[in-house]
């Protein structure tokens, strides 16, 4: 490296004394269309339920949703990611709810298309909304079936992407789910479905609060999922993850939560450059809006701060919910 000039010649605030200056030489930026936008689905109609572990955030019937999307798509944020909250009495050890061509995240899809067609959708394939255990996937004597799992995987992502859906998501971390479900979409014709996988998915203690939005931490208990979400505690691990998943094609990948594990989506964006995404996650959201509302600190500007250490990492997207929030500031 050419070594740089010393003080007094060399003065670094010469770049940081104007508004103008620090934004010409930002070395990223944070945009709308950089965000995606998670979003609850309630039953009925007109309804409306804030979430309590989630300030700011509201489960919401299909009706209301539809609006959502349109202020989205205004602000210019590219997709909106669905996730289901699931009655009671639908729930099943099987999850069989979740290839029900007429369930929540289906009717959200169809609506959502009609109304606003230019803004893109993902749907989440994973069991866990649906089963009555709470698990991501089927269960024998306590364990958690792989192969078993995978079959169900499928007709649910094919379930979704006749719905509508742009983008299936498979955040299950199952063991060739990839490979399996992307041969599906094909033999059903859906050729053009985009595949993100959730392929570096940690057991993570910041859930919480979107499993308490879904209904799943209840049907969880005390039970876990690290038997097949990754542990904190490695790295290389991630990186062998992503590689097994581009090599059954996936189109995209996810690295899920985010500030936690800024290290491993700078592994993977520089190992395999291609496009990564990054989940700034519930308990991630909960802890600065909590923050903020005891004024303790400024909730946007730290908002804002921890999206751009996504960017800065090598996120090419990020999952948050505070997406409309942010987009408005950005737009001023």
């Amino acid at each position: 490296m050419t070594p740089f000039a010393a003080f007094p010649r060399s003065r670094p605030r010469r770049l940081r004394r104007t508004a103008w200056i620090r934004s010409m030489v930002a070395e990223v930026a944070l945009a709308p269309r950089d965000l995606i936008l998670p979003v609850f689905i309630l039953e009925g109609s007109g309804q409306r339920e804030p979430v309590a572990s989630m300030p700011g955030v509201d489960r919401l019937s299909v009706d209301l949703l539809v609006g959502v999307a349109e202020e989205a798509a205004r602000l210019g944020i590219p997709a909106l990611a669905l996730f289901p909250v699931t009655p009671v009495e639908r729930k099943t050890e099987d999850g069989c709810e979740a290839w029900n061509e007429d369930n929540l995240v289906c009717r959200a899809l169809r609506a959502i298309k009609q109304a606003v067609p230019e803004i893109g959708l993902i749907a989440d394939v994973a069991l866990d909304p649906f089963t009555s255990h709470g698990q991501d996937g089927l269960i024998r004597d306590g364990v958690i079936l792989n192969d078993e799992t995978i079959a169900a995987l499928c007709r649910q992502a094919v379930c979704q992407a006749a719905a509508g859906c742009d983008i299936v998501a498979p955040s299950d971390m199952m063991d060739g789910r990839i490979a399996a479900i992307r041969a599906s979409l094909d033999e059903a014709g859906f050729h053009e479905t985009i595949l993100l996988s959730y392929a570096a998915k940690y057991a993570s203690a910041f859930y919480g609060p979107f499993r308490d939005a879904v209904g799943s931490g209840r049907s969880l208990g005390r039970a876990d999922k690290k038997t097949y979400q990754m542990d904190p505690s490695n790295s290389a691990e991630a990186l062998r993850e992503v590689a097994v998943d581009l090599s059954e094609a996936a189109d995209m990948v996810m690295v899920k939560p985010g500030l936690p594990y800024l290290d491993i989506i700078r592994r993977v964006k520089e190992t395999y450059d291609v496009p990564t995404f990054a989940y700034q996650v519930s308990g991630e959201y909960a802890m600065i809006r909590a923050a903020g509302l005891q004024g303790w600190l400024d909730a946007d500007a730290a908002m804002l701060e921890t999206l751009l250490a996504f960017k800065r990492a090598g996120a090419d997207g990020i999952l948050t919910y505070a997406a409309i929030d942010i987009a408005r500031r950005l737009r001023g």
